[in-house]
């Protein structure tokens, strides 16, 4: 299993190698294909107990690494040559994403009892995507940039779909169908089809409302 794991290394050179060829098409879908990896990995590694055949190594700290690199890290340096952002702010943008990254990977307390994400949780590969795919204005991409980094900090609940147990089915079902229209818009981008638009903003809008609706829950209690 943590040989799954470490396979995402793997993925981000290939993403970090299309980022520096100049192909962001294929960059975004190596980011992906880690994210499926991630995805999986701490499944099965629950499942076949891997931490009590190798108890002296540690399986979370590899994928942290490995999260921040696919998660973090490459994501910020395709923002930085891909995404159109304001003249004189690109830099700091890329600042902006990869401290609040940092806090957010280590953060103890990022996670609920419930396994909801605690804050942002530094998903910049996932907003990549949308960035390059709805090409905002620059200073609509710098302000998105902001809010989500400053939302690192807040206690807002973000879907974990492989984690948390409460609609786990349906989670993981929006979750492939959001990964299959999103990976038809990067793959015909500029020129977008109808369903895929409408299966990636539906999909979409069912992982803002959990979150909405799981950080209402708490503020309501």
């Amino acid at each position: 299993m943590h040989a799954i794991t470490a396979s995402g290394v793997v993925l981000g050179m290939m993403a970090l190698l299309a980022l520096v060829d100049g192909n962001p098409v294929a960059c975004l879908l190596w980011l992906g294909a880690a994210m499926m990896v991630d995805g999986l990995d701490g499944t099965l590694a629950r499942k076949y107990e891997v931490k009590t055949v190798l108890p002296h190594f540690d399986g979370s700290t590899l994928d942290m690494v490995i999260d921040y690199l696919t998660w973090a890290f490459i994501p910020a340096i395709f923002i930085y040559y891909f995404v159109p952002l304001p003249a004189y702010l690109e830099l700091f943008s890329v600042v902006i994403i990869l401290l609040s990254s940092m806090f957010c990977f280590c953060n103890v307390n990022m996670k609920s009892q419930d396994n909801y994400f605690v804050g942002f949780p530094a998903a910049w590969n996932i907003i990549a995507a949308y960035f390059y795919i709805l090409d905002f204005p620059p200073f609509v991409t710098f302000a998105i940039i902001v809010v989500l980094a400053a939302l690192t900090l807040t206690r807002m609940k973000f879907l974990h779909p492989f984690r948390v147990r409460q609609f786990m089915p349906l989670n993981i079902a929006v979750t492939l169908l959001w990964c299959v229209c999103a990976t038809s818009l990067v793959l015909s981008s500029p020129v977008h089809a109808s369903w895929a638009l409408w299966g990636w903003g539906a999909t979409s809008v069912y992982f803002v409302a959990m979150c909405v609706w799981r950080t209402a829950r708490e503020w309501a209690a």
